[in-house]
């Protein structure tokens, strides 16, 4: 006699199906933050997911975080607090040798170990590889001084805005049955490298890949629309419905440059962008090979 536990795997992997199908050969560009770059146990699940992704036809793409731990570093090394204007690190020479050494150096070794270990071919690569992300230095941010009240320019120092992105090499990658693992470091015409977001990198990446799915995994369920209550999650919005929650004020903070990146992709081409909580383990595979998914999924339409 069939376990209940067993039949509901079955069923699972029926359900299932389709989206292997409809999904087969094409790019999912998968942005990780959070929780799941600081927990191993994270950590390895997501690793499970890309390789099995990989194995089915999927090729995926991922670009990667870590500010928490830049932040852990500046303090320690530079003796100072970090400091963000408008949800960027304002990042001088000492702090983009320190963005650079726990990106490229430690993050992305990790993911793509976590990823070689599970059965997986990955490589780590930098936006700086190939020219891959051509960025330019971000202009001063205007904002208002608390003191005075008065509007005064910020410059953000070695902070890029992304320019281009040169698929070809990542194309190249995944062709070969490689899983690419991208630090978001651009490069400008003089070489310099630049502090990118990493949210929008992934935006600006799924668009030059053609990408099926961006997907962003990270640290709250989706997008709420009361952010202490988990049980108000709006499963689906459109870009119009999306940019209205904006405007509301529903999406704020952290969420915002996400949301943008999602709405980025969306209005150049790649059909679904999603927002999901990467502290539950295998979210991946829930959100993209389940009817109801776990997230917010961000499509089309007005």
């Amino acid at each position: 006699m069939v376990e209940p536990s067993e039949k509901l795997k079955a069923e699972t992997i029926v359900e299932a199906l389709p989206y292997m199908r409809r999904f087969y050969d094409k790019v999912f560009v998968v942005k990780v933050g959070g929780s799941a770059l600081t927990n191993p146990s994270l950590r390895d699940a997501i690793a499970q997911d890309l390789v099995l992704l990989r194995i089915i036809g999927i090729k995926p793409v991922v670009v990667h975080g870590g500010g928490p731990e830049i932040s852990e570093l500046v303090r320690k090394y530079l003796k100072r607090e970090p400091v963000f204007v408008k949800g960027l690190r304002v990042t001088d020479e000492e702090t983009m040798e320190i963005v650079e050494m726990v990106l490229l150096g430690k993050i992305n070794r990790e993911i793509v170990t976590a990823i070689q270990r599970h059965g997986g071919k990955a490589v780590g690569i930098s936006g700086k590889d190939d020219n891959f992300i051509l960025a330019r230095k971000s202009p001063p941010a205007r904002v208002i001084d608390e003191e005075t009240g008065e509007e005064k320019l910020v410059d953000l120092g070695l902070v890029g805005e992304v320019e281009l992105v040169n698929p070809e090499l990542v194309n190249v990658l995944c062709d070969r049955g490689f899983i690419p693992v991208v630090s978001p470091i651009g490069v400008d015409n003089e070489g310099r490298s630049l502090n990118i977001n990493a949210d929008i990198a992934a935006g600006h990446i799924a668009v030059a890949t053609n990408a099926e799915k961006l997907i962003m995994l990270t640290n709250v369920p989706g997008i709420l629309l009361r952010p202490e209550d988990s049980s108000t999650l709006i499963t689906q919005a459109t870009v119009a419905e999306a940019k209205e929650l904006i405007r509301r004020g529903v999406v704020a903070g952290g969420m915002i440059p996400k949301v943008n990146a999602c709405l980025f992709a969306i209005e150049r081409g790649v059909r679904r962008a999603h927002i999901v909580d990467g502290r539950i383990p295998h979210s991946l595979l829930l959100e993209v090979f389940t009817d109801k998914g776990i997230g917010t999924m961000i499509i089309p339409g007005e």
